[in-house]
């Protein structure tokens, strides 16, 4: 069977779809990254949240307790504003990443697009090495057809001439 001709772009199709399938692999780990990270943000946010709950309602009992004045609840009051002052700036870490995971699950979506494209090109090509395949071996077979016919015609005008 002679070599097939498109053997070259068969190859490099075979090269982007394993290119492709690579690029989706990298997206898909980077957006459990995204993802985790993102539910590490939200676990330290809340965690934040219940320790300022439980940092205020302790430094108001010891307030109580020592009977401290107005400045004891301005210090409190700042104590307080301050953890969340830190709450805020973490919530905003968070939205930055919610950002970033959708970004990483667009990334994803045109990753699998590429990876289907390429996986079709991939099948076209191969579809059109089994369609030359097929036709290589019935001109194949056609000529050898041929070349019996026209051995028997020559082995009957032989006998014929006898």
């Amino acid at each position: 069977m002679p070599p097939y001709r498109l053997q070259a772009l068969q190859d490099m199709r075979a090269r982007a779809k394993e290119e492709a399938e690579q690029a989706f692999s990298s997206a898909i780990k980077a957006l459990e990254k995204e993802k985790a990270e993102l539910q590490r943000l939200i676990d330290d946010l809340e965690q934040r949240k219940r320790e300022r709950k439980a940092k205020v309602a302790a430094y108001l009992k010891e307030v109580m307790f020592k009977g401290a004045g107005i400045n004891g609840m301005n210090m409190m009051n700042r104590f307080e504003e301050r953890l969340k002052d830190e709450e805020a700036q973490v919530a905003l870490e968070v939205e930055r990443q919610r950002e970033a995971v959708k970004v990483a699950e667009r990334l994803v979506e045109q990753r699998r697009r590429e990876m289907a494209e390429a996986a079709k090109e991939l099948k076209a090509i191969e579809k059109h090495r089994e369609n030359w395949q097929k036709q290589v071996k019935y001109e194949r077979q056609q000529r050898e057809e041929l070349n019996q016919e026209e051995i028997g015609n020559a082995l009957f005008l032989a006998r014929q001439r006898k």
